[in-house]
Formats: structure tokens, sequence, C-alpha cells
């Protein structure tokens, strides 16, 4: 087990040994981020631009177009807030080869509260022409999903998270855009979810499969877009229902990205399990999960409830 983002900026650090292109900005929080790691290493290829959000995705921008491959880092509510006009504007319009890493993404920066939380951010990246959105889930993920951020020409948003998650891949597992992984098989219904909450989800099922006889297939949705669709139709064709969990809004989510492949493909049952249309709040992480629903005993009985 090991923290998301020191997984990430250590492998960041890694990669830039072996890739000189590539240069890290950050805006004064490198040492949350973790982007402190390459710096220290490089700090010839690292900027620390205060916080001026929108002005180190200018930065970012320009320097992308001389064949630099800029790492752009802060908390993921400040990337999308802050750095909202650049990143569609420039970034996306121009297709330039800028990625962004949001740290400390849902509510895992838990006792800075409603303004460092980003319940929103999913929505508001997918939307934007030429993004690709991609969410690991724990060590391997990180390293496997910075590596095709850096290989793919163009945007990149990765969530990240501020919290320590179990292991859940091997160095065997092959990642691509617009792909999942079926990390527990199952044949009644099915969860989709990313981040942490496949953690979560893979805990709910356990125990319906335990206490309730249930088996539940669940899906590691980390690349949100491109979105795998066939998995979703593929699961809507073998399941009785789908399920969403998620660390984010419930509106423009990935419970809104499986409900319009199903209503578009094949009409079924889909709950969607989130935040619902609320501000979060300060707070230890585990109770902020428990009191938005999306913690492993709000999953089942949630779950539960959708069944009956």
């Amino acid at each position: 087990m090991k923290a998301i983002r020191d997984a990430y900026g250590q492998y960041l650090k890694e990669c830039g040994d072996k890739n000189k292109d590539i240069v890290v900005f950050d805006a004064d929080v490198s040492s949350s981020t973790k982007s402190a790691i390459f710096g220290s290493a490089f700090p010839d290829r690292f900027f620390n631009m205060g916080v001026s959000e929108a002005n180190m995705m200018g930065y970012a921008a320009g320097i992308s177009t001389m064949g630099k491959i800029p790492f752009v880092n802060t908390f993921a509510i400040f990337m999308m807030n802050r750095g909202a006009d650049v990143i569609r504007n420039i970034i996306c319009y121009g297709k330039l080869n800028v990625k962004l890493a949001g740290g400390y993404a849902g509510m895992s920066d838990s006792f800075d509260g409603a303004t460092h939380h980003a319940i929103e951010d999913i929505s508001y990246m997918r939307v934007l022409p030429n993004m690709k959105v991609i969410v690991p889930c724990d060590v391997i993920s990180t390293e496997e999903l910075t590596r095709i951020a850096i290989e793919t020409n163009g945007p990149v948003y990765i969530r990240l998270s501020r919290d320590v998650m179990p292991d859940l891949y091997d160095g065997n597992t092959e990642f691509k855009l617009g792909g999942s992984h079926t990390v527990r098989e199952g044949s009644d219904y099915t969860i989709f979810a990313y981040g942490y909450m496949v953690h979560k989800s893979l805990e709910a099922a356990k125990i319906l499969e335990e206490k309730h006889k249930l088996s539940i297939r669940v899906i590691d949705m980390y690349s949100i877009k491109p979105l795998d669709t066939e998995a979703i139709i593929k699961a809507s064709k073998e399941t009785k229902g789908l399920i969403t969990v998620e660390e984010h809004l419930i509106n423009g989510g990935l419970g809104s990205c499986v409900a319009e492949v199903v209503a578009e493909n094949c009409p079924t049952k889909v709950k969607r399990i989130g935040l619902n249309d609320t501000f979060s709040e300060t707070g230890a992480y585990e109770k902020l999960l428990a009191k938005y629903g999306i913690n492993t005993e709000q999953i089942v009985e949630q779950i539960l409830d959708f069944i009956k």
C-alpha cells in the first residue's frame, strides 16, 4: 500500500530520468502533489509558479509548442476552477501536449473542506473536446496511466488522490486509453467505479455475496474519456442492472457517462451512487465518505434498496 501522490511523484521522477523533454510545473504545493521529487532531481526542468494557476497553465501551453512535455500539478479543484479558461481555450482548443495532474481529488483533502474538494472535475474535464481523462486506483495503475499520458499526444487529465490505497494490480496488467478492468466477476449486478471507490465497491460486493447471496461484478473504469462503452453494453446485457460509484457529484460524472451509453444502446436500470447535488464539508476522510453515502456500508445499503 502506498499513497497515490507518492507513487505519482516517484514515477514522474523516474520518467524524467529517461525523457529529457519532460518538464514539471507546480503552483506552490509541490510538497503535497509530490512534484517536488522531480524538482529535487531536475531543478532546471522544474518551475514553481506560485499561487498563479492560470499563468502556470499558460506557461505550460507555451512550452509544449517547443516539443516539451509539461506536467502541470496542483490540487484538482484549483486546476479546474482557476485554470478553466486556459485549459479550454488554449490547451484543449489547440490540442496542445499538456498533462494536467489534479491532486487531492474528491474529498481526499478532507480537513480543508468544500473549497478544496474536487467533486465536479470529472464532469468538467470530460466534456472538453480533445481532453483525455484517466483515474488510477493503486500504485501500478498510477505508474501505467502516467506512462500512457506521456505517450499520448494531446491534453490529458490525471485525477489523483491524496490517500493511501490498497494494491490491486500487478506489473503484468495492461492499461490503455478507452479500457477498463473487470476486477471481480459477477452475474447479478455490475458496479462501475474509479479511484478509491473501486476498493470500496470490492468490499461492498464481498458483503453482498456473503450476506445476501448476490453475485456482483466490479469494473474499474480507469479511463473515463475515452470510455469503454463495450464493457458497459456487455454488462447491461449480462447482468440485471448497473450501479456507478464515484467520489464525485452524480450529475455529470461516471454515472452520467454510463447512463448515456445505456440510453443509446441497451436500456436497463442504472443506480448512481455519489454526492447528490451538494457541497462537501470539513472532516475526517472516512467520516466524509460515510456522510455522503460512499463508504462500504452505505454502498451496500443503496444497492440493496436499488434491487428492492
